[in-house]
């Protein structure tokens, strides 16, 4: 990594005049001939697996289904962030078994 001598911050490959040079965002650029190796590494995607619960335990409780317009659903509450976060409420329909989450 490269920082800018004039206000420290660190220099970014950029083409300039047909060349690949380190600038700064305050203007500086690398004078140096040096040749730029760029690389980039990716993280390989993260899989989620879907977990089929069994809603038939879960409560039932008065929602309307968005797609069926049923007024029956089960209704269960799961953390999904962090635990300072509000739990998220989801839905699933007892007629056509399509899942929301409250506020959807």
């Amino acid at each position: 990594m490269m920082f800018c001598p004039k206000c420290g911050s660190m220099l970014r490959p950029k083409l300039y005049r047909d060349k690949k040079v380190m600038a700064c965002s305050c203007g500086y650029i690398e004078n140096k001939d040096s040749k730029l190796i760029l690389s980039e590494k990716k993280k390989e995607d993260i899989k989620l697996d879907v977990i089929e619960q069994e809603t038939s335990a879960y409560p039932i409780t008065d929602a309307e289904c968005p797609k069926c317009k049923n007024n029956k659903a089960y209704s269960w509450s799961q953390q999904m962030r962090a635990g300072d976060e509000p739990e998220t409420h989801f839905f699933k329909c007892t007629k056509c078994e399509h899942t929301w989450r409250d506020g959807d």
